[in-house]
């Protein structure tokens, strides 16, 4: 039951943080560019509690800001890129955590939620030039990547006291 508590927590927080980024202007002007803040929920959640776990939580957040912003059309890429990018940094996570540290884990999500969302888009505009927009992408996700990371250290390792 305190498992669940948390995992609703950790969706609502996803949630609003994804609400309130996306009334965030960013510098770059390109269709889909987001600092990906939400990102912090999603690694925390595989670092305290899994990969399935986060899975879940990515996918309850991508519906629930569907439904509170009604930008259905947003769905497919957002969904495919978060869950691309959550699978991702789970394996990371579980294979690699003891040569990536969190911010590594961090940036590898951020480069496949980047390739996750072209790549839905290369095939709803059935052109994959839209890949074009991936080095601008990638630069603003080293940045959003290296944050994340960082804050899910900070977060995850008082979670895990809270947890234990």
């Amino acid at each position: 039951m305190k498992k669940i508590v948390f995992l609703s927590i950790l969706v609502s927080l996803a949630l609003a943080i994804s609400m309130f980024e996306a009334i965030i202007p960013l510098p770059v002007p390109i269709a889909g560019a987001k600092l990906g803040l939400a990102n912090v929920v999603i690694l925390v959640t595989i670092i305290c509690f899994g990969l399935k776990e986060a899975i879940i939580v990515t996918v309850l957040k991508s519906m629930l800001l569907v439904l509170v912003t009604g930008k259905v059309a947003s769905l497919p890429y957002s969904l495919t890129g978060a869950i691309l990018s959550c699978i991702v940094m789970g394996i990371a996570y579980w294979k690699f955590r003891k040569y990536l540290s969190p911010v590594g884990i961090s940036e590898l999500g951020s480069f496949s939620f980047n390739v996750g969302q072209l790549f839905v888009a290369g095939i709803v505009l059935n052109n994959f030039n839209i890949f074009i927009y991936l080095p601008a992408l990638l630069i603003l996700g080293v940045f959003t990547g290296y944050f994340v990371g960082l804050s899910s250290i900070f977060i995850s390792d008082k979670l895990i006291k809270v947890l234990k």
